[in-house]
């Protein structure tokens, strides 16, 4: 996984900082490649509770994280009960890495 141990810290204090502590995250795509080079930074943010407005949560943690990373985009995709799983969330949950 192409990220350091600081880097996994500041996300997962950050995620807990706008989630709640109960919320995890996980790393998927081009990130878990350690032969890559670039791109942008996918990660799953898994809510055990209903959230209202998850466009606001995944905006704020991806701002926040890519600001942490010195501006590199950061794509957030949310779970949580109430919202819809798509084939993505599956793939993410699959693939990725729990930080």
């Amino acid at each position: 996984m192409r990220l350091t141990n600081n880097q996994i810290q500041s996300i997962r204090q950050l995620a807990s900082q706008v989630a709640g502590a109960r919320s995890r995250v996980r790393v998927f795509g081009s990130r878990l490649d350690d032969a890559a080079h670039g791109g942008d930074l996918d990660l799953l943010l898994e809510l055990a509770e209903s959230v209202e407005n998850p466009a606001l949560i995944a905006a704020q943690l991806s701002g926040q994280i890519s600001r942490s990373m010195g501006g590199r985009k950061v794509d957030v995709l949310l779970m949580a009960p109430n919202l819809m799983r798509l084939p993505i969330h599956e793939i993410a949950l699959q693939e990725g890495q729990l930080l």
